[in-house]
């Protein structure tokens, strides 16, 4: 008697629970890598397709056409990549060998200009000069900022 009771409410939460899972499914947007690996399947199977390929040839065609690289043209190189290249460039046109290359690629890596090459300005100097300054009279805080300003103008 109990379950004759009980069985109708179960099957309508089960249907209810059904119905609500179901409308939940919502569709999902594919993400750039999906998108260009759809792009480049449709365009390999196209060119198999106007080729007239069949059985193996389509199969070999498909999995060289869909592991080839995107040309040079649409990579694009990421900013540690282009200072990479250009440092190599450089340190070519030098006729770099070996260590020289090695502490050459390092420095020019590191964004660090050769020392013939980075010379200081002067405004540069009378600003590290004033701050040596105030670092041997032990300044901080306002007293620090006061004598800057003064040592810069005084220094101009």
């Amino acid at each position: 008697m109990r379950i004759s009771s009980v069985l109708p409410v179960l099957l309508s939460l089960c249907f209810l629970s059904g119905a609500a899972m179901a409308a939940d499914t919502t569709a999902k947007e594919p993400t750039k890598a999906q998108t260009a690996q759809r792009d480049k399947m449709s365009s390999c199977n196209k060119e198999a397709t106007d080729k007239d390929l069949k059985g193996d040839e389509r199969k070999a065609f498909m999995s060289n056409c869909l592991k080839a690289k995107p040309a040079e043209s649409e990579k694009k190189m990421t900013a540690q990549q282009q200072k990479m290249a250009d440092c190599n460039k450089e340190a070519g046109e030098k006729a770099l060998k070996g260590d020289d290359r090695k502490a050459f690629m390092s420095s020019c890596l590191k964004g660090k200009a050769d020392t013939a090459e980075k010379a200081v300005t002067p405004q540069q100097q009378k600003m590290a000069d004033c701050n040596k300054e105030a670092g041997d009279k032990a300044l901080k805080g306002e007293d620090r900022k006061t004598f800057m300003n003064t040592c810069l103008k005084k220094a101009a």
